[in-house]
């Protein structure tokens, strides 16, 4: 059996399991073992009843002091899930103390296949066998996008990011490390000091094919400082090449008093500042399933090669 057929085997069983204890899909903790896990990062998974041909994977991890069931509950993303057959992954941070994401080990969570709790939620997805694998989070959560993003580019096809900080701001010694220089956003680079802070995460990947970002945050966020979102713009841009100068600006998108800048000709980056929001964000559902084209089950989903040529995403298979 191909490991395709492996997938839709084990998810379909899963699935019917999941709907027969229940009747119908619900939050199910992932108790198997789904590969190295250093930080034993809990692994939660929904499945819906009925599932898209070769399904795609959305990994929603949590903000601080939230969890795997916040997350599941605090947004759309598995009743968008029962209409559209993605998959969701709900990972649940090992920090009893406060429940935020190792963001912080150097030589760990920020170095791709080296542990702390990227690692674990990198395993989680790849124990999906999925081809097209996306994250998006709030605040730590974004953090944790960004990670992800920058240190398993060879897994995660996109990422979306609400209230975070730019890949390796929060860089530190241990897992629980909290940079308040970053969050108060005097932690500054050139575009090329960032890009060069992400290359370093997986230095064997070169020049390969960068999944597409896209960032949110608010002007008047008290936790994670406004500054941050222009060391986002400097370090993805860097990353893929782009101009730090946006090809397009929409006022008031997709509500009243956010911008949305796009950057590069075929908008491989995009940014949303959203003018007197604090770090309580809007979580924007129907804008991320747009950026991961989640609602498409059939034909060409996700154009693949658009603005971030060279290497595909995902796994041989």
């Amino acid at each position: 059996m191909t490991p395709i057929s492996q997938l839709r085997t084990t998810l379909m069983v899963l699935a019917g399991t999941f709907l027969a204890a229940t009747q119908a899909a619900t939050l199910q903790k992932v108790a198997e073992d789904f590969g190295p896990n250093p930080r034993n990062v809990g692994f939660y998974l929904y499945v819906p009843a009925t599932l898209a041909p070769s399904p795609p994977i959305l990994v929603n991890p949590h903000w601080c002091h939230g969890s795997a069931q916040a997350a599941y509950a605090g947004s759309q993303y598995a009743a968008l899930a029962d209409v559209h057959g993605f998959i969701v992954i709900y990972p649940d941070s090992p920090n009893a103390a406060d429940k935020c994401w190792d963001v912080s080990s150097t030589n760990a969570t920020l170095r791709h296949d080296a542990g702390g709790d990227s690692l674990g939620i990198a395993n989680m997805a790849r124990w999906a066998l999925a081809r097209r694998v996306f994250v998006t989070g709030v605040s730590s959560g974004a953090m944790m996008t960004s990670v992800l993003v920058g240190a398993y580019p060879d897994l995660f096809a996109a990422g979306s990011a609400f209230a975070g900080v730019p890949f390796g701001c929060f860089a530190g010694e241990g897992y629980g490390a909290w940079s308040d220089d970053c969050a108060k956003g005097k932690i500054t680079h050139t575009g090329a000091e960032w890009a060069e802070m992400v290359r370093a995460a997986y230095p064997g990947y070169g020049d390969g094919w960068r999944p597409k970002m896209q960032i949110f945050h608010g002007t008047d966020d008290e936790v994670l400082s406004y500054v941050n979102f222009g060391e986002e713009v400097k370090q993805w841009t860097s990353v893929l090449g782009l101009d730090e100068t946006p090809a397009s600006v929409t006022a008031d998108t997709p509500v009243s008093g956010w911008t949305k800048y796009v950057y590069g000709s075929t908008g491989w980056f995009e940014a949303y500042s959203a003018a007197g929001v604090s770090h309580n964000i809007q979580n924007k559902e129907a804008v991320v399933m747009k950026w991961f084209d989640l609602a498409c089950t059939t034909g060409d989903c996700f154009k693949w090669g658009k603005g971030s040529p060279r290497r595909r995403p995902g796994r041989a298979h």
